[in-house]
């Protein structure tokens, strides 16, 4: 089965890791907000969706890593572009996988939930309202936010992110033990979401949010999930594009720039042409001792 089933292509395979790790970060992500919001708040908290998004990346990256190094976010994908650790040609191929995951991931939340969406909206999806359930999927702002203190805010979280996940594979670094780096990516978004969700719920994920987004669209909402909070919509989708990229180029300026760099050792033909070298000159110049010798 395996020699008639297996890919040949890598992008393929790559294709597929992207898809199932955003697919599992959504689905464990969006779940979490969904089992807080559904109960109304009685098996959930601000803190269980912090954990439910931190556990989820993680799995994610363990799912994916191995294949397509786990990127399951479009800006950490053009952080990896940027820095030439991912090809450009890839790119397209990563970004629409993770779209796709993210979409499924909804639709995954939203089938299994589905019976307690209808008893909690008695049938009406809704983005505002205090039987709202649009904002399980993706990210509204806070009444206090503005366009810019939201793009403001999109750009630092994912920069963090970003910044934070070139620090843990970089070899050059501290880094983190083969196997547990998932396990360290998790614990950032834990970080930004206990220090960096209160205007909007830390999206920091073109795919993660508008994939939803775009679910929610068709599912049921409608397009008042693209025209709510003044078109809110396209600002974590564009934050986090820049975000990732100036992060990309702070860390490499300010560190990967200045990493110690081994003098490359000498080809092996080159060593043995050098002992050989040194044989002849050491075979001379017994050659010319004995030649004194001999003339004394």
């Amino acid at each position: 089965m395996r020699k008639h089933c297996a890919l040949k292509h890598g992008i393929l395979k790559e294709f597929l890791a992207e898809f199932l790790g955003t697919f599992v970060l959504v689905l464990f992500g969006c779940g979490s907000v969904a089992q807080t919001v559904l109960s109304r708040n009685t098996l959930g908290e601000p803190l269980t969706v912090h954990i439910g998004f931190s556990v989820g990346l993680m799995m994610a990256s363990y799912v994916a890593g191995g294949v397509s190094g786990g990127h399951v976010n479009p800006a950490v994908s053009l952080a990896m572009v940027i820095l030439g650790k991912l090809k450009i040609w890839k790119f397209p191929f990563y970004v629409i996988a993770q779209f796709l995951g993210a979409f499924a991931g909804a639709a995954a939340v939203f089938g299994l939930y589905y019976d307690a969406f209808m008893d909690f909206t008695s049938g009406i999806l809704s983005v505002t309202g205090i039987n709202a359930t649009g904002h399980i999927f993706a990210s509204y702002p806070a009444r206090h936010l503005s366009v810019l203190g939201g793009f403001i805010d999109q750009v630092v979280g994912t920069g963090m992110l970003v910044l934070c996940i070139l620090a843990i594979i970089d070899g050059g670094n501290i880094g983190a033990p083969k196997g547990v780096e998932p396990l360290a990516i998790g614990l950032i978004i834990m970080a930004i979401g206990v220090s960096m969700g209160l205007n909007c719920g830390y999206p920091l994920n073109p795919a993660r949010d508008l994939g939803p987004r775009l679910f929610t669209a068709v599912a049921g909402w409608g397009m008042e999930v693209f025209s709510t909070a003044d078109y809110w919509w396209w600002i974590p989708v564009a934050g986090p594009m820049v975000g990732g990229v100036v992060a990309a180029v702070l860390y490499y300026m300010l560190i990967e720039l200045h990493h110690r760099r081994d003098e490359p050792e000498k080809p092996h033909e080159e060593e043995e042409e050098d002992e050989d070298e040194d044989e002849e000159d050491d075979d001379s110049s017994l050659k010319d001792k004995y030649e004194m010798i001999t003339m004394s």
